[in-house]
């Protein structure tokens, strides 16, 4: 699991699938950053695993500070499912 700090909003919501560099990810959780008060674009603060690790995200079985953080433009995103089907 790994803290995904993307810059700009490359249009996902929780439970998207993405790829960055070549890996798979699903969005566990998303928290938008900069709308009001911040930088001049959005930052989205994501959460992201495996399929495998979606339990443990459940569980809460994981540290938030020691997960590895990845930074990336929203244009390194490559959206491959924005959200799932039960996703408002």
């Amino acid at each position: 699991m790994k803290r995904l700090i993307i810059h700009g909003d490359p249009g996902i919501r929780k439970e998207a699938v993405i790829e960055v560099d070549g890996e798979e990810y699903v969005c566990f959780g998303i928290a938008r950053q900069g709308d009001w008060h911040g930088p001049d674009e959005v930052q989205l603060w994501c959460t992201v695993g495996s399929e495998d690790e979606r339990e443990t995200f459940a569980k809460r079985e994981f540290i938030p500070m020691h997960m590895d953080v990845i930074d990336v433009d929203a244009a390194a995103v490559e959206v491959k499912s924005e959200k799932s089907d039960l996703a408002v």
